[in-house]
């Protein structure tokens, strides 16, 4: 990856068959002690980034808990703009910086919306946020670590555009299944297993019945 781009982490928790959700979106997959792991990763990187699908379903804080230290700044992939007005993240923007990144499709309805909260607006790519434009944008910014906590469309995105660095999986004890539970990597996938990143096996770490392994990218 170019050097004008920021150290891109995506993290995740799945089941031991490598669903990160069920087929009706419970996530749950984390224990006590990941969850402080996780955050003590949160305090460490300059900014935080999913897509609006984790904010729809989850309607997540992404801030740090568990543990001390500061917030991270927190990236939304929105292409059309279409967060709530009642979102966690809209409401506490004014204590936690934020950016929302959109697409030029989106509307002057949702984008006036957006306007109304302290938030960054980023408008890159025509029908859908163009990932490695938003990273060198970033970048300009000095953000230079993100930890993507994505749903399996967005990290797609950043695999299939190899625009990742590292990898942090924690394998849970349990087994999901199911034709439309949510897989740690959506999209269309790669037709032939040379087509996948060459990845070494940085570190593995065990938490009673979790296992954080940890790639990084060669």
């Amino acid at each position: 990856m170019e050097k004008s781009k920021p150290y891109v982490i995506l993290s995740a928790a799945t089941s031991i068959d490598g669903k990160i959700a069920t087929s009706t979106g419970f996530s749950n997959l984390s224990s006590k002690q990941d969850s402080i792991r996780l955050h003590k990763l949160r305090s460490k990187v300059d900014a935080i980034l999913v897509g609006k699908n984790t904010v729809l379903r989850d309607n997540p804080m992404l801030t740090v808990r568990h543990t001390k230290g500061k917030n991270p700044i927190r990236i939304i992939l929105d292409s059309e703009g279409t967060i709530s007005k009642t979102s966690k993240i809209l409401q506490t923007s004014k204590k936690i910086p934020t950016i929302i990144a959109v697409s030029k499709i989106i509307s002057k309805t949702n984008l006036n919306k957006l306007h109304q909260f302290p938030v960054e607006v980023i408008i890159t790519g025509k029908k859908s946020v163009n990932i490695k434009s938003l990273l060198k944008k970033l970048s300009d910014k000095k953000i230079k670590t993100i930890l993507v906590e994505g749903g399996g469309t967005v990290n797609w995105e950043f695999v299939k555009n190899n625009l990742f660095d590292e990898l942090i999986i924690t394998i849970s004890p349990f087994l999901i299944g199911g034709n439309d539970a949510i897989s740690f990597i959506q999209g269309k996938g790669f037709e032939k297993i040379s087509k996948s990143p060459n990845l070494r096996l940085k570190s593995t770490k065990r938490l009673k019945n979790h296992l954080v392994l940890n790639y990084e990218k060669v």
